[in-house]
């Protein structure tokens, strides 16, 4: 039998349930996957709450990894039985099977296993775009990146170090500072909004960063402002503690004439040619042994609101999957 996640109002996270769905055969352009890993991502997490806004009733899910069992016509760049991925939209990967859009997937190699693709497609993609993109990380760049002890932390932190740059980090707890410092970063502060620019001044001997990759928002939005060098970028691109405040631009001037920018991966990856580019980067990646898939949890399909709840509340520590 079929399954999928559905949600009929925004809540927490049992309005997540698990419903039988009927198989549907691929029109032009499309295929239907046989499901058999799903990602989970904050994003995910912010639409179930109305956050970012989606229409109700909705699926869940813009992550998953399995194989292909039909196509439809005029599809030539997959095959029945194709092993693939994807990290994009349409909504809809909290399922054991679906339609998706053959353009957007992404042929995965035997080496790769289905669980560590569903891992680390999504924050792969993130992370590529936020480090070669929005600003290109080169050596001798300070960096400051949150969530380090995270999923998409755990990409970002090798990464960055392999471009050559000096990685600041930033845990919400002190039991994550030793699994950060493994990651790779050269120091980890423990957030506090009153002293982390502080901290991250003593540290860099007043010269402060060149970039602040910040997905927390409204609680470390001054902090992460007051950590930058002059005409430093802050890139904003999540909101797990709330949208930031409206900023005057008169207020980048007088910190020091800083850059700001809000990048969404939807931005990136609007092409097909683009999209499969940065997914192709990832896998280059991972085969070379620059990031590595880790999962800090699997869960059942069943069970998609227990996954929500682990990631919400802090309580998770890398990449969680959901298996059908």
């Amino acid at each position: 039998m079929i399954s999928a996640i559905r949600f009929n109002q925004f809540g927490a996270p049992e309005v997540l349930k698990l419903e039988p769905v009927n198989e549907q055969l691929p029109g032009p352009g499309e295929v239907w996957i046989e499901q058999e890993a799903i990602g989970v991502n904050f994003l995910d997490v912010t639409q179930r709450k109305g956050v970012t806004p989606v229409a109700l009733p909705s699926v869940l899910g813009l992550e998953g990894a399995g194989r292909v069992v039909i196509i439809g016509e005029g599809v030539s760049n997959v095959q029945v039985g194709d092993r693939v991925a994807y990290a994009t939209g349409p909504i809809g990967s909290y399922a054991s099977a679906r339609l998706y859009p053959a353009e957007r997937l992404v042929k995965i190699p035997e080496t790769l296993s289905f669980d560590d693709a569903a891992a680390v497609m999504f924050k792969g993609i993130t992370a590529q775009y936020l480090l070669k993109t929005t600003y290109p990380v080169t050596h001798g760049k300070t960096v400051l990146i949150y969530g380090v002890a995270g999923g998409l932390g755990e990409i970002m932190v090798p990464w960055a170090k392999h471009l050559g740059a000096t990685v600041i980090g930033v845990v919400s707890k002190q039991a994550s500072v030793e699994k950060a410092l493994t990651s790779g970063c050269d120091e980890v502060l423990v957030f506090d909004a009153n002293n982390l620019a502080s901290e991250v001044s003593r540290i860099t001997q007043g010269r402060k960063v060149d970039v602040v990759y910040d997905p927390i928002g409204r609680a470390s939005f001054e902090a992460s402002l007051d950590s930058l060098r002059p005409r430093g970028l802050m890139v904003s691109f999540g909101a797990s503690s709330g949208a930031p405040s409206a900023v005057e631009l008169s207020t980048l001037n007088a910190k020091g004439s800083l850059f700001l920018t809000r990048p969404s991966l939807a931005a990136h990856t609007a092409s097909a040619a683009e999209y499969q580019e940065r997914a192709q980067d990832v896998l280059a990646a991972i085969e070379s042994g620059i990031i590595k898939p880790r999962i800090w949890a699997s869960y059942a399909l069943k069970d998609a609101s227990l996954a929500h709840t682990a990631l919400e509340s802090g309580q998770s520590s890398g990449a969680i999957i959901l298996k059908p």
